[in-house]
């Protein structure tokens, strides 16, 4: 699996390479069976990843606290709400989320792991939402993604074996 601190490079090296890929998914892939994949090579590839090793998730965007959460996440941290808008939250937006201040997220410690601890958001969780159903409407995100997470980056470096797919040749049929 690529390290870390070298996706983002080799991400933007494959960019062309993954956009022909993924218009050769659009064009050939049956809905259902790419679900599956894409399922079947997360659950497969993160059951032996340890993502306190990475976090360039956390490192690269900016975290969101729904609302409803505020509450749980304050008393996790020993905060009351207020205090923990004031301290961690830039303004909330127009679907009830307060992003994080900074980038690397508030909430990233040293050694990898979220304060939030379970309380951490749903999208947290389920990032790269590689394992989500409906991947092959989704497909331009996993673009992003690939280039921050080496999972979902090996994920569609597989699927490009599985699929027999080679760079420059989109006539292929599956």
């Amino acid at each position: 699996m690529i390290a870390p601190r070298k996706i983002k490079f080799e991400a933007t090296k494959k960019r062309n390479e993954n956009y022909e890929f993924r218009i050769f998914l659009k064009e050939n892939a049956d809905d259902k069976a790419l679900d599956e994949q894409f399922h079947r090579l997360h659950k497969e590839l993160f059951s032996g990843y340890d993502c306190s090793r990475c976090r360039n998730c956390c490192k690269m965007y900016h975290g969101q606290i729904p609302e409803k959460d505020l509450d749980r996440d304050a008393k996790h941290l020993g905060l009351t709400k207020e205090q923990f808008i004031e301290k961690y939250l830039g303004e909330k937006d127009i679907e009830n989320q307060y992003p994080t201040k900074n980038k690397p997220c508030n909430f990233l410690d040293k050694d990898g792991n979220c304060r939030l601890g379970d309380c951490r958001p749903e999208s947290c969780k389920d990032y790269p939402y590689t394992d989500q159903p409906d991947r092959w409407a989704s497909l331009y995100s996993v673009l992003d993604v690939i280039e921050v997470c080496p999972v979902a980056f090996e994920i569609y470096e597989r699927l490009k074996k599985e699929y027999g797919w080679r760079y420059g040749n989109r006539g292929m049929s599956i």
